[in-house]
């Protein structure tokens, strides 16, 4: 996607929230909100600004996420963690509103920084752990990415066809190139694509898991984080690689081992787990079937929606999103206005 292209996207969507708050505000279109919401987090943390930033939208500050919880507060919302919705959601006499907070991959930062706000106001909340980050034995691609062509000027790299030099010496330079990566990513054996992503960075002198393990918990911080009453650990595979393209069993084996981790970890069986990716080329119903036999009662994908009686391994998220960090975008996403104008 272009760069110009990119930032009309954002003005529509930040005007499509815009025009949904003000909706909501007039008590227009209250159909369209579901009685409860699940919100998708990674980073919490203060912003510092950086020339290139790929991943800004998976990226809060703690003061949004502290307004954004008062401002569903005073909207009537109460706080729940995540594997009550299916029990609340089964109980159709209960209307009363409520979200639930979900963070991916396990950021140190959820500790340091989102921890703290979700006691000032006491809102459970579920941070979904991949073992290969927390163990430090698996690279975040897109973090490596975001390091590597950030400080570059130009690389090379064999997409397939043959060596070739990317310029990297303008921002849309590296906007390009960081979605050519990504769509390599996701269009080859994912294995084998990140280690020659991985393979890239280390000749540029970065080494991707010292990345990994300067950015995510380990076991000592994660049962730190555990023994808060209202934190909750829940599965997110081994290797944090899209289920819906391995076989049957290697599907399974991501997700079970995952919840052995993290049980051995906290001492308590996840019933919860996040579909890496989550989109629908990444998850299918048929990990949604294998969710359900492990045990698990809760799968969330980052679908956008309101979660409801009869999907509890297939539940849709709303994002809050870096990009559109003012308080009325949240109660312009948990209207549902924005999704009923686009027909979902």
């Amino acid at each position: 996607m272009g760069q110009w292209k990119r930032r009309l996207k954002r003005i529509a969507i930040g005007g499509g929230l815009e025009a949904a708050w003000l909706a909501s505000a007039a008590g227009l279109m209250k159909e369209a909100r579901g009685r409860g919401v699940i919100f998708t987090l990674h980073h919490v943390r203060p912003h510092v600004a950086r020339p290139f930033e790929p991943n800004q939208h998976l990226e809060i500050t703690p003061e949004f996420l502290d307004s954004a919880l008062r401002r569903l507060k005073r909207a009537g919302y109460r706080f729940v963690r995540l594997d009550a919705l299916p029990s609340l959601l089964s109980a159709p006499q209960d209307d009363r509103l409520f979200a639930a907070f979900t963070l991916d991959d396990g950021y140190r930062n959820n500790l340091a920084h989102a921890l703290p706000v979700f006691e000032r106001h006491g809102a459970p909340f579920t941070v979904f752990i991949t073992q290969g980050f927390a163990e430090g034995s698996h690279s975040i691609w897109w973090e490596t990415l975001a390091l590597l062509l950030g400080r570059e000027n130009s690389i090379e790299f064999n997409f397939g066809r043959g060596r070739e030099r990317l310029a990297l010496d303008t921002p849309v330079r590296k906007w390009d190139a960081f979605d050519r990566f990504a769509e390599f990513i996701h269009r080859q054996d994912e294995s084998r694509a990140v280690s020659d992503v991985d393979a890239l960075a280390r000749r540029h002198g970065i080494e991707p898991v010292d990345v990994t393990r300067e950015l995510v918990m380990g076991p000592r911080d994660l049962r730190k984080l555990s023994a808060s009453p209202l934190a909750s650990l829940g599965a997110h595979t081994i290797s944090h690689r899209a289920l819906a393209r391995l076989p049957d069993a290697e599907a399974r084996i991501e997700m079970e081992i995952s919840a052995d981790y993290v049980e051995e970890i906290t001492g308590i069986r996840p019933r919860a787990i996040a579909f890496p990716y989550g989109t629908p080329e990444a998850a299918t119903g048929r990990d949604a079937g294998l969710a359900a036999k492990l045990g698990f009662t809760v799968a969330v994908t980052t679908q956008p929606g309101f979660p409801a009686a009869g999907q509890p391994t297939y539940m849709p998220r709303i994002s809050l999103n870096g990009f559109y960090q003012k308080p009325r975008y949240v109660s312009a996403l948990a209207s549902g206005i924005p999704l009923k104008l686009l027909g979902k």
